[in-house]
């Protein structure tokens, strides 16, 4: 299955490839960096910066993007993003920017093109609330974190 989605390339975007999927079963297109080629960002240890990607789209309605990290950055670099997974709403219409974070133990530099996180575009299900006194039982009951084992 496949949903169209409008996309327009910003100027910093100028000479990169619009987003792809890697292999023919990935779930999500790999977002590039849209630094100036003269002026690569450097994220230092403990450090984060939103990164431009240089790129805008519409979603269809029912529709969000996740923006998740790349798992290649996060095991080889310690690169992930800060508010993992960064949400990209239907309606919003502005820059797609990635919030990355340097977890490692050097300095990281993120180069014009580099593949920085990746997308994945998901239908969206929207709730009705509906007040009860009293949920259901169940087997687990209000135990919280670590209540299931280790």
């Amino acid at each position: 299955m496949s949903v169209i989605v409008q996309v327009t390339p910003l100027e910093h975007f100028a000479g990169l490839d619009l987003p792809q999927y890697q292999t023919p079963a990935s779930a999500g297109l790999d977002l590039p960096a849209a630094v100036a080629e003269s002026e690569p960002l450097v994220l230092q240890p403990g450090e984060w910066k939103l990164v431009p990607t240089g790129l805008s789209i519409a979603l269809p309605d029912g529709y969000e993007a996740q923006v998740r990290p790349r798992s290649g950055l996060a095991a080889k670099k310690g690169i992930s993003i800060v508010n993992s997974p960064g949400t990209v709403d239907a309606d919003y219409r502005g820059e797609i920017k990635v919030n990355l974070i340097n977890h490692g133990a050097q300095p990281f530099e993120i180069r014009r093109g580099e593949r920085i996180a990746q997308m994945v575009v998901a239908p969206v299900t929207r709730i009705e609330w509906s007040p009860v006194a009293e949920l259901g039982k169940t087997v687990r009951g209000t135990g919280g974190f670590g209540s299931t084992g280790v």
